[in-house]
């Protein structure tokens, strides 16, 4: 069920980028989405009965910390790709009245 509901979670936003006009909305969809792969992978990745990789004097089964390690770099990049699309639609915003991707392209075109 979780599973269905993270996937459900990246159709969102997967969609939102296909069908949605504003720029902004679009970079919404993109960190909905991108927030769902991030929630999918650490759904498959964790396991239940282990510990964090923490030193202990006991022989205990511990977590692979390598899945921790890219989940984090994923929300890193993710936050900065979102950062350089804002700065983008920034600069878009400078030039034309609308955020509107037909209307800009519209304006190109003319």
């Amino acid at each position: 069920m979780l599973e269905a509901l993270v996937f459900g979670t990246v159709l969102c936003g997967f969609f939102g980028i296909i069908f949605k006009q504003n720029l902004m909305l679009k970079i919404l969809s993109m960190d909905v989405m991108s927030t769902g792969v991030i929630a999918y992978y650490a759904l498959i990745a964790s396991r239940t009965g282990l510990f964090a990789p923490i030193f202990s004097e006991t022989e205990i089964e511990y977590a692979d910390p390598v899945p921790q390690a890219v989940i984090l770099t994923a929300i890193v990049i993710g936050f900065s790709i979102q950062a350089l699309m804002l700065v983008g639609v920034m600069k878009l915003a400078r030039n034309h009245p609308t955020l509107e991707s037909r209307e800009i392209e519209r304006s190109h075109l003319q």
